[in-house]
């Protein structure tokens, strides 16, 4: 599919939405996306459920939580560029592993397992998550997920938090064995989708996930949930949100 770019057309919304938000200037026009595209670890699903089992494997490092997450997703991008594939929970293990080293704890590949795998799959959405999802499916939208984690993986985690009715479809990496924000990985959903980069938005509380799809040609929008900050020298996304209910509220 050959994919084009951003066209301004008659018949497109009109967002005048201010500058504390970030989204797109008073007067821009961008066209109405056909597909939401949804991350999931933390912009649907709240990690800080995992703090404890995560702090406690780490003799009781709870503050490490956020460096555990960021090592994972650090070791996921060498496994596509050194294209030696491991998959999101494989990764996950070996990451704490190394955080562990790294403080001066020692812990097996067991304790590690046991401090990551259930409490992953168990993770719940985020508050406002439910009722956005349900506004935003209420108004036509065609909404699925892609994410890092492996198929069965986002098929459990949607499970025990109760997300798969609002979801058309779901989308991991794991079948092309290459993870965000490589740019492979959104024209790959794109063609899965049929749509063009303009007719589609990307969503996610990562920054490299935004400037990533930014680049394939999506539009985007950043959920600014806390901690959470969009990285200077990327592409601006289209909006920048609170939570996904101020989403609803802009695509309306």
């Amino acid at each position: 599919m050959v994919r084009g770019k951003l066209k301004k057309v008659a018949g497109s919304l009109v967002l005048g939405v201010g500058l504390m938000s970030g989204s797109v200037m008073a007067g821009d026009v961008v066209e109405k996306p056909k597909v939401l595209i949804f991350d999931v670890n933390e912009t649907l699903l709240d990690l800080a459920s995992m703090r404890s089992s995560v702090g406690e494997a780490l003799g009781g490092r709870e503050d490490l939580l956020p460096l555990w997450f960021s090592t994972m997703l650090h070791y996921s991008l060498v496994s596509t560029v050194t294209r030696d594939y491991h998959d999101f929970g494989q990764i996950g293990v070996a990451s704490l592993r190394v955080v562990a080293q790294n403080n001066g704890v020692e812990l097996t590949d067991e304790q590690a397992k046991k401090a990551i795998i259930t409490p992953l799959l168990t993770l719940p959405p985020h508050p406002d998550v439910k009722e956005g999802l349900a506004r935003l499916k209420a108004e036509g939208y065609k909404i699925v997920s892609l994410t890092n984690s492996s198929n069965k993986g986002v098929q459990a985690q949607f499970e025990n938090a109760g997300l798969l009715p609002y979801f058309d479809a779901r989308y991991s990496i794991e079948d092309i064995q290459i993870y965000k924000p490589d740019l492979r990985s959104y024209e790959w959903v794109l063609d899965k989708l049929d749509v063009e980069p303009e007719e589609a938005m990307m969503v996610a509380a990562h920054g490299w996930d935004v400037a990533g799809a930014k680049e394939a040609g999506l539009q985007t929008t950043f959920i600014a949930r806390p901690g959470k900050a969009l990285f200077p020298l990327s592409k601006k996304p289209d909006h920048v949100v609170k939570d996904v209910n101020e989403l609803a509220d802009i695509l309306q």
